[in-house]
């Protein structure tokens, strides 16, 4: 019995934990995102907002993080 709960799990929960921290948090960004276009831009449709969000990505090299929140807002809403 010892030896078999002293072997490692091929997927602990640590590296569980440590794989999905990064997209926790960064949904926790994509909420935020969302309801602050949707405060500024009460006609568009979630689709819509998300679409622009993917447009603003595109055009920084596939990626959000590195810009702060009001950037991407800002970038935003010149395309919506």
């Amino acid at each position: 019995e010892n030896v078999l709960q002293k072997t490692p799990a091929p997927f602990s929960t640590n590296l569980y934990d440590a794989f999905i921290s990064p997209h926790t948090l960064n949904l926790s960004s994509f909420t935020k995102l969302m309801k602050k276009l949707q405060e500024i831009h009460p006609e568009a449709s979630r689709d819509k907002i998300v679409d622009a969000l993917l447009q603003v990505r595109k055009t920084n090299k596939g990626v959000l993080s590195g810009l702060s929140i009001s950037s991407i807002v800002e970038r935003t809403s010149v395309i919506l």
